[in-house]
């Protein structure tokens, strides 16, 4: 029996989705819920019951982030079923529309600007709405989230009992924004708690109301300011609506020397760096950093954090109760006690996860440059998967040299030591409050995989075959504490900085 050209089409459309729906670990009922259908829809789509729409297609894609993949298959399908002369009469979309009537609100583009004012910090908000709805829009929710510790959830839930955030600290203005008209815009609450507010944006005033009909576009603005007692080192952003274009702005001052760095999630995603660089910029006595990105999956989250390496105001008390390990777990590095660090990981099979390999091996590489960024690591460093929670046989391990490439070990072994052996004090970022003295070969043979699958046997010695050491034990289920003789002590960070000594070779 011979299908169409129509019905292949079809079928490919619904392949597709399957596909990147189960590679996103997701059910029919939970993609459906995800793209506001009913439960079965997405069933009778897969199953070739119903034939996808546009806005079907737009949402599957923006929810599964197909990278295109969902929505080519649409249009190939969709060229076919209008290749008869109807499709001459097809209305044009409207300029600038990228979702379909019936979508619902949409944010063309939102600028996020936070900037650090003397002893407190002012956030601007400004979106640019479209209502691709069937329905007249007459409020827009507003969240509002402070976190003082986030490396320290326990202290943070304490500090923002004993000093809950307000609504009058807020000092919360909002503005609609139609052509040259600016139109101030009532709010109202809707959740109250210590650390984290919502509140309805409403299209009306004093003086009258001005919703925001389907087919219309308006640009809002909302800003707040909350304290630097109040507010940690970190800027987070959700994408709760379809999106365009998002960009954030940290204005910060000059002469707190900021650094600033970022992480994405999302549905499909574990955290991992942001894939568009961060920019940065000097104005006078002030440092403008500036990221953007183009068509934001929803549920995305996207957080810029920083430190400020001279602040001589700084808390004593703080600086004195954040452990170099917080630090780390800040980064999302795994600490000891998890169980994953006890397992062996997981290995590939190459060639066929070759993709997933060097996925996991970018991950890896991007962690030693956000860990660069607060530690000089004069020694080198390496970092194994299970330390970023991915259970995979992956390590990566830079050399002293910073202009050095990192070494990537994708299922390593070890198949030759040298007898000849060392001890030497080794940190872990798993476990970065402590120095341990550790027994090393000076020289370590190790195998390992190419992402096309042939296996290698590289040399390592001295620093390198230290380092190398380190983070295969990690892929085997062991810490360096392991490897330590029986009655030697674990030497504190502190007290490390004291006594400790570089390597020598």
């Amino acid at each position: 029996m011979t299908t169409s050209p129509l019905d292949r089409a079809a079928d490919s459309f619904a392949v597709e989705l399957a596909r990147h729906r189960t590679g996103r670990g997701l059910s029919k009922k939970q993609l459906a819920t995800l793209m506001g259908f009913d439960p079965s829809y997405v069933s009778h789509v897969e199953s070739r019951r119903h034939r996808p729409t546009e806005d079907f297609a737009r949402r599957a894609e923006a929810v599964l982030e197909a990278s295109g993949a969902i929505w080519q298959r649409f249009k190939e399908y969709d060229e076919l079923r209008h290749a008869r002369a109807e499709r001459a009469h097809r209305e044009p979309p409207l300029p600038g529309q990228w979702m379909p009537p019936g979508t619902g609100l949409i944010v063309e583009r939102e600028l996020a600007t936070l900037t650090h004012q003397g002893d407190s910090y002012r956030c601007v908000i400004r979106r640019e709405l479209y209502n691709a709805g069937t329905e007249p829009v007459t409020r827009y929710l507003v969240r509002v989230a402070v976190d003082r510790y986030p490396n320290d959830p326990g202290r943070s839930n304490l500090h923002h009992r004993e000093h809950p955030l307000t609504f009058a600290e807020l000092r919360l203005e909002a503005y609609r924004e139609d052509g040259s008209e600016r139109e101030a815009m009532h709010w109202r609450a809707k959740h109250d708690r210590d650390a984290f507010k919502e509140l309805w944006l409403l299209f009306e005033n004093a003086d009258r109301r001005f919703p925001l009909y389907p087919g219309d576009r308006a640009t809002i603005e909302y800003a707040y300011s909350v304290g630097q007692d109040k507010w940690g080192p970190w800027f987070q952003r959700a994408v709760r609506l379809p999106t365009r274009q998002m960009a954030v702005r940290l204005d910060l001052p000059a002469s707190l020397d900021p650094q600033v760095w970022g992480a994405e999630t999302s549905l499909s995603a574990e955290e991992g760096p942001l894939r568009t660089p961060v920019t940065r910029r000097e104005e006078a006595d002030r440092i403008v950093f500036d990221w953007a990105t183009d068509d934001p999956p929803l549920n995305a989250r996207y957080r810029l954090q920083w430190r400020f390496r001279s602040q001589p105001d700084a808390e004593p008390e703080e600086a004195g109760r954040v452990r170099p390990s917080d630090r780390m777990r800040g980064l999302g590095i795994v600490q000891r006690g998890a169980d994953l660090l006890r397992q062996p990981a997981r290995p590939f099979d190459l060639p066929r996860e070759e993709q997933a390999a060097r996925e996991v091996a970018d991950r890896l590489a991007a962690a030693l440059a956000r860990l660069d960024e607060l530690h000089p690591f004069s020694k080198g460093v390496g970092i194994a998967a299970p330390q970023l929670g991915l259970d995979r046989a992956a390590a990566v391990v830079r050399p002293p040299d910073r202009s050095a490439e990192p070494v990537v070990l994708l299922n390593p072994r070890v198949v030759d030591a040298s007898p000849d052996s060392d001890e030497q004090y080794e940190g872990c970022l798993s476990f970065f409050d402590h120095r341990g003295l550790v027994p090393r070969p000076l020289r370590l043979d190790v195998e390992h995989a190419q992402y096309d699958g042939s296996r290698i046997i590289t040399s390592f010695e001295f620093g390198m075959a230290r380092l190398a050491a380190h983070e295969i034990d990690h892929l085997e289920g062991r810490l360096y504490v392991d490897r330590m003789a029986p009655g030697v002590p674990l030497v504190p960070v502190e007290e490390y900085r004291e006594t400790g000594r570089p390597w020598r070779y």
